[in-house]
């Protein structure tokens, strides 16, 4: 067993040998990628992205990162294709290949069957002279000095720069067609980055009970009123029109002043400029205002009148944290 120095030692030179060839990347750039983002571009079909081994599962990953960002993509397994999944490829389709060697032969029999059908062919390759560089429309250069294995054989830095240059052609894509915010979460409805991105206070806050009391209530009804609605706070309204707040943190404070309650109403012990956020507004802002004064609860408002309680645990339930 080696000592936790030598291990650490380890994870950093694996680190530093992938960053550098993710660094060496950028010198390698040429017109390629500038013509293969174009043809993306002005594509009228799909992406169908393919490989073997290690680099079919990093094409896999480019193929999720494509679709959630506006290029509809496809990803077949290049020993597959040659079996019958040939037929997902359509005329319209652009084909990337991904292979470290370019030679394997799963890729020798699947390009002449691709150049039958006049498929526009790009590769992320690790040889530039390799059959399927010489074969392709498009060539990104991921060639590595080495692997971060110290025998140079298991993929690691080879598999790393091919995954860097798909995220790269995918930024490079996205901001040419200014794929947007509200674009992105399109994209990703269900997860907690959409719904940063789309879900609104009145989304949440129509979920929630809706506490309220005039300004004359009694320091009973406005217990009884917190008690009900569960919110941990009370709106104090006239017509709708809100005039303050009272919380839980009110009323322990309205204790540790006053002896007797009996002739206290609640406006006596509202806060009459409580924090407050639109209903339209998303809910990821909610999030930061609660965060930015310490607080757990917010009066939500619409048109400038009362509309309801957004908290804290509505945002925390729908993963916006």
């Amino acid at each position: 067993m080696k000592s936790p120095q030598e291990i650490l030692d380890i994870a950093k030179r694996t680190l530093v040998t992938e960053s550098q060839a993710i660094l060496n990347l950028s010198y390698k750039l040429n017109h390629d990628f500038y013509h293969l983002v174009e043809a993306i571009l002005n594509l009228k079909g799909r992406v169908i992205m393919t490989g073997v081994g290690k680099s079919a599962i990093i094409a896999q990953k480019i193929v999720a990162t494509f679709n959630s960002t506006g290029t509809p993509a496809i990803f077949m397994h290049a020993a597959d294709a040659i079996h019958g999944d040939l037929g997902i490829i359509q005329k319209d389709d652009l084909v990337i290949c991904l292979s470290k060697s370019g030679n394997t032969a799963e890729i020798k029999v699947l390009i002449p069957l691709l150049k039958q059908a006049d498929n526009k062919l790009a590769c992320i390759v690790g040889d530039m002279q390799s059959y399927l560089a010489q074969q392709s429309d498009y060539k990104l250069d991921v060639t590595v000095e080495t692997e971060a294995c110290p025998h140079n054989l298991a993929p690691t830095t080879s598999t790393t720069a091919q995954l860097a240059m798909g995220d790269a052609l995918a930024v490079a894509l996205l901001e040419c067609r200014a794929f947007s915010s509200a674009d992105f979460a399109k994209y990703h409805p269900g997860g907690s980055l959409g719904k940063r991105l789309y879900l609104k206070v009145q989304d949440l806050s129509v979920l929630n009970e809706k506490p309220e009391v005039h300004p004359d209530a009694s320091i009973r009804e406005v217990i009884l009123e917190i008690t009900k609605k569960r919110l941990g706070v009370v709106a104090v309204t006239l017509e709708n029109e809100l005039k303050g707040v009272i919380t839980d943190g009110d009323l322990r404070r309205m204790m540790e002043k006053f002896t007797y309650f009996d002739e206290l109403s609640a406006k006596d012990i509202m806060h009459a400029q409580p924090k407050t956020i639109a209903s339209d507004e998303l809910a990821v802002n909610a999030l930061k205002l609660m965060k930015q004064h310490n607080i757990t609860q917010l009066i939500v408002t619409k048109d400038h009148n009362y509309n309801g309680v957004i908290h804290l645990h509505d945002l925390l339930k729908e993963g916006i944290i």
